[in-house]
Formats: structure tokens, sequence, C-alpha cells
């Protein structure tokens, strides 16, 4: 397999090679010690990245070393390997290898290529969430202070980050109140003549219609940054200073503005864990029990908690705690920046590597420490208790799940637990904006990231068709499984992510409707239930499962099961609705305008605010379109030419 310079980041491609060597398809271990024993004959003596493929060409494993033939020539020891990696060199027949500068790169790299290509033979984070910021914006005279997700590509300081939303939510609403900061879009900002509600109830100093001006606003956003940034206590003196200035002045107005922003002060302050004198850290702690392992994380940024977020991580059985942690942190920097300190509850073999490549990546310092005595040890003893305490709720709530899986393989006669279940459920109003959706869920809950939309593309879809969507959204999903995964009982069906079990809103016309799709594919064996509403359209929540053998399944009201599969069911109603809702809003800011050669956002504005609907633009003459301000006469000849063909 030969890698393009596109495959990497800009500063991996100056210096990379690729080696490929195919082999039988089949899993044999000494077909996977000789193909890779053949990579090892051209393998430099240098740091890099090396990626052991299957025989479909599928990423088994992600591993970086400092010298790249000395790393990657034990793996043909194979007798000394764990039984994992024997698993892995069974399956191995081909090898990409990426060399870098430094060991440190190549740390950061595989990082990267791990969350890229997931492989099954790496730890893994499980949820790949992704944690909220607050930002401070510095894109505009009178910056705007948000939350936000995702890239850090909008120019401005980003504080952060926090473990949850609720957290952001509850920061932003307080330092409204206390530095008076927009969090208005620039849209909004630039069209106000008036005051908006927050200038009313004191949590924004209205500078959209000039009630401050750009140089006192920005020492406001000064004492936000500096707050944000843990220098609380002169913010504080500074207002009460100001507050004690204007009582003295007798000006009690005043005198209450500042009282509620110190009080507002206080809130922030007092709202998280206290740090004992840590003013910015990252803490990681790690809980391992029965195989199972929990990180907990907590960030603390200017003094105080920003939250904690319990992580857990996959792929970690027969690998030591040590190497799930040093894994887990370099994949968690990868999109998180770290902070200054990491404190965590045990020493890394690669805690030096780490702390280079991590202080590479952000330009910085970065000290991994393993606290032994004072008030940093409290921290680490609060996090471990909090990962012990998550680990164990997570295994009483698996357990719980495991019986439910136990119990749908008893109802619907499976094979065994499932361990992948799709759930389809479709939306319009009245045939417009069709989608269908697909949401899937198995042993660790809702797997979110698997998720799947469907907008309805063929022309033989009626509007409002409930069996033909069900149709189009089985055939375009089943079909391209069988592509990627071959048949359903073939070797390599895992390789598609098969359902074990498919549930279908809708009664026994819809799952008659599906059976003739798989059975027109070629497809068996795909168990299926159709959730149909009960007797009293699911008001005493008795719903009937329907089965393709023409069984009809109602469970009593009290049923755990019951309770399960609505919750399976509702998700999809959830899901689905949400999406269909995205898609009608959207359609609703878009016009027939959109189309026209030549017509931009101006222009178009104009047109609609002079004749008010685009079917009033649609319908007018081309004299009136000309008298409309803002419209030369040749758009307005283009315009009436592209509603008019040949007229």
């Amino acid at each position: 397999m030969t890698m393009s310079s596109t495959d990497l980041p800009d500063r991996f491609n100056e210096e990379k090679s690729a080696y490929t060597v195919r082999g039988a398809d089949q899993p044999d271990l000494e077909a996977g010690a000789a193909a890779i024993r053949e990579v090892v004959r051209t393998l430099p003596a240098r740091p890099g990245v090396y990626r052991m493929l299957d025989a479909r060409g599928d990423v088994l494993y992600v591993g970086k070393a400092k010298a790249l033939k000395n790393r990657v020539t034990n793996y043909t020891q194979v007798m000394r390997l764990p039984r994992r990696l024997q698993r892995m060199v069974a399956q191995t027949r081909s090898m990409a290898i990426v060399t870098t500068s430094s060991e440190a790169e190549a740390l950061l790299l595989e990082a990267q290529l791990i969350k890229r290509y997931r492989p099954p033979y790496n730890v893994l984070l499980r949820d790949d969430k992704s944690f909220p910021f607050i930002l401070v914006r510095h894109d505009h005279d009178f910056p705007r202070i948000q939350k936000h997700r995702g890239a850090r590509k909008i120019a401005g300081r980003y504080f952060g980050p926090y473990a949850g939303a609720g957290q952001v939510n509850r920061t932003l609403n307080a330092l409204q109140k206390l530095f008076l900061l927009r969090s208005c879009t620039d849209s909004f900002f630039k069209n106000r003549s008036r005051p908006c509600l927050l200038y009313q109830i004191r949590r924004c100093s209205a500078p959209c219609v000039g009630r401050i001006d750009e140089t006192a606003y920005a020492e406001l956003v000064a004492d936000a940054e500096a707050f944000l940034d843990g220098k609380a206590g002169g913010v504080q003196a500074k207002l009460a200073d100001a507050m004690n200035k204007a009582a003295e002045a007798l000006d009690y107005e005043l005198a209450a503005v500042y009282r509620d922003r110190l009080k507002a002060l206080t809130f922030v302050q007092n709202s998280g864990m206290s740090a004992q004198g840590v003013e910015e850290a990252d803490i990681f702690a790690l809980a391992s029990e029965g195989g199972a392992m929990c990180i907990q994380a907590f960030f603390i940024r200017g003094g105080q908690t920003s939250g904690s977020h319990s992580i857990f991580p996959v792929h970690t059985s027969e690998v030591d705690e040590e190497e799930v942690l040093s894994s887990f942190l370099a994949q968690f920097y990868e999109d998180v920046p770290p902070a200054r300190l990491v404190l965590l509850d045990r020493r890394l073999e690669e805690a030096d590597l780490l702390e280079e490549a991590l202080g590479t990546k952000i330009g910085r310092r970065v000290r991994i420490e393993v606290p032994q005595r004072g008030p940093r040890t409290k921290l680490i003893e609060e996090a471990r208790r909090n990962a012990a305490e998550a680990l164990q709720r997570r295994q009483a709530e698996s357990t719980g799940q495991a019986k439910l899986l136990r119990g749908l393989a008893d109802l619907f006669d499976l094979d065994g637990p499932p361990e992948r279940i799709e759930i389809y459920d479709n939306s319009h109003i009245q045939g417009a904006h069709a989608l269908g959706a697909m949401v899937v869920a198995g042993p660790e809950g809702f797997r979110k990231n698997a998720y799947r939309k469907f907008n309805m593309k063929d022309p033989e879809t009626r509007p409002g068709d409930d069996f033909a969507m069900m149709r189009e959204m089985f055939t375009r999903r089943f079909a391209r499984l069988a592509e990627e995964g071959g048949a359903e009982d073939s070797p390599d069906r895992d390789k598609g992510e098969w359902p074990d079990l498919v549930l279908i809103d809708g009664g026994k016309g819809q799952l008659s409707a599906v059976m003739g799709i798989l059975e027109e594919l070629g497809i068996e064996n795909v168990p299926l239930v159709g959730v149909a509403k009960g007797p009293h359209h699911g008001r005493e929540g008795r719903e009937v499962f329907h089965l393709p053998d023409g069984r009809e399944i109602m469970l009593p009201v009290n049923d755990p099961l019951l309770f399960y599969l609505q919750r399976l069911r509702d998700e999809a109603h959830r899901y689905v609705i949400g999406a269909h809702r995205g898609k009608r809003s959207k359609a609703i800011t878009t016009s027939t305008l959109d189309d026209v050669p030549g017509i931009g956002p101006a222009r178009k504005r104009a047109l609609l605010m002079h004749f008010g609907t685009a079917r009033a633009v649609k319908d007018a003459r081309l004299e009136d379109l000309q008298r409309a301000p803002g419209v030369s006469t040749a758009v307005a000849q283009a315009v009436y030419d592209y509603f008019h063909p040949g007229g």
C-alpha cells in the first residue's frame, strides 16, 4: 500500500515511505509473521509510525517507535508476544510505514492515526467527546463571548475545556452579569437601533447602540480574560473600589450595579471544587476492575475546577494500566489543548516523551507530575475515588444491560445477545422534506457515531409513501453493507457492521416491505422485528412486536424488556424528528432565487424586500424588476430571463 502526501498532515510529508507485502487471505500466524519479516528487511533504524493491515487493507493496529527496525522486528518473534498481539499478527498481511524526525513527532502522528482509523487492537477513547470552551472572540471591535465546540479556528482566546455544556452555560450566565459583554451574533449587533432585553436586565453594556465606547468595552474584555486566566483577585479589588467610590459620590444606582457584579464574581469563584492552590492543571486517575477501566478527568482553570468527566476506553483487555493511560493521554490531547501542569495518579514510562510531544504541539512547556505529598495528593485521591465509583456504576449498568440483551435474544429467538441493534424510522409532513434515519445500540448503550440519516433521492419514492421510504432506506443501507462486508454469512461479515437485530417502526406492512427488499438483495438471516402501536395506539404502553413468521408478541406493561424496546424506538423518533426539523428549517431559508445566476445575498435581499416573496419576484414584469432598489438593468433582465425562458 503506497501512501500519498495527502494521507498525512503537512508536517509529516517531507520524510515518509511505505512498504507493502501481500500474503494469504486467511488468518494465519506464520503468514502474518512472514509479511512482517519482509517489511523488516527494508526498514530504517529511525523514529516513525507503522500500521498493521489485514488482507482487505483495513488498519489493525497503529504503533510508534524510536527505531522502526528494532520495534517491528519484535513482532516476528511471535511466541514471545501476548495472545492479543498474536491474534493481530495472524491477521496482518501488509504494513504501511511513515518515518518522522523524532519520537515525539511519531507519538503525535500515532495518536492522530488511531483517532482516524480506530483500529481494533489499539486502546481507544470510547465516545470521542467534544469538550466545550468559552471563547472571547477577537474578530470584532466589540468582542463577543460565547460557548464553542469543535475546531478552534475563530480568532480569539479559548478558555477551558469544561466537562459539559451545563457548566459552560452557568459560567457564561455569571460572566454576562459580571462583565456585561455581548453574546449576540454580529448580524444581530449590526441591525440594532435600541438596546435589547439583556441590557435592561444588566447583562450587556449595549455597545450595539453606543451605550459604551470601544475603549471602555475593551477594558471589560481585558477584565474578563484576566478573570478567566485565574486573576480574580485584581478584578474583585477593582470592582470593590468602584462600588465604594460610587457610594461615596451618592450614586447608589451605580453602586448597586457594581454590587451585583461582585455577587456574580463570588458565584463563579464558588461554583467549583477548590483547587487547593493549583491555578491550571489537568488531573487524571485510572480505576480498573474485572478487565474494565475508567479514567476520571478533572480540569482546573483559574484556580477552580471546570468540571470532571468519566471516560471508559475500549480494547483494554490484556493491556497494562500504564499503557492504557499513556495511549489515552496521547489521543485525548489530539483535540484538547493540555494545561501547563498534568497530574497523574501513577508514573508512566513515557512521561518525558509525552511532555516533549505535548510541548511541541502547543508551543510551551507542559509538565507531567505524580504528586507524592501535599495538597495536590488530595486532588489525585478525589479523582481516583471518582474513577472507582464511576466504574462501579458502569459495571452495575452493564450487568443490567447484559440481562436485557439476553432477554431480547430469548424473546426474538436470536443466536445470542445482540451486539448491534439497528432501529429505523422516517419522518415527513404531508410528504414534504421526507427523511429516514437509523440509530444504533449495543451492550454499551447508544452508538451515536453510527447514526445515519437518509435523504430520499429515488424519483420513484412518492412523497408521503412510508413503504416506499422504508424500501429506499433499506435498499441503500444493505446494498452497501453487502458490497463492503460480503455476504451476511461470510467470514468478513463483521467488517461491514452487520446488525444482529433490526427494529422497524411500523407493523405488518412495513415489516413485509423490508423482508421483500432483503429477499431481492439476496440477504437472509437478518433478524427483523416490526414495532407497532397496540390496540389503543400505545396509550397503555402495549406495543405489538411483529415477527417475520407471522407471530405477534405483546409484553406486560411493567416488563423491563418492554421499557428497553420503547427506549430504542423513542431514540429513533427523537433522532429522525430532530433531523427532519433541521431539514425543514434549512428549506425555509432557501428560495427559488438561490438558483438564479448572478444573484447574491445582497440582491436577493433587495428583491425580497421590494416584492415580499420569491413568487412575486417570479411573476414580476421586467419593468417592475428594473424599478427595484439596488437592482441594475442587467440583473433585472437576468432574473426575468431565468423565470421566463424563451419569453
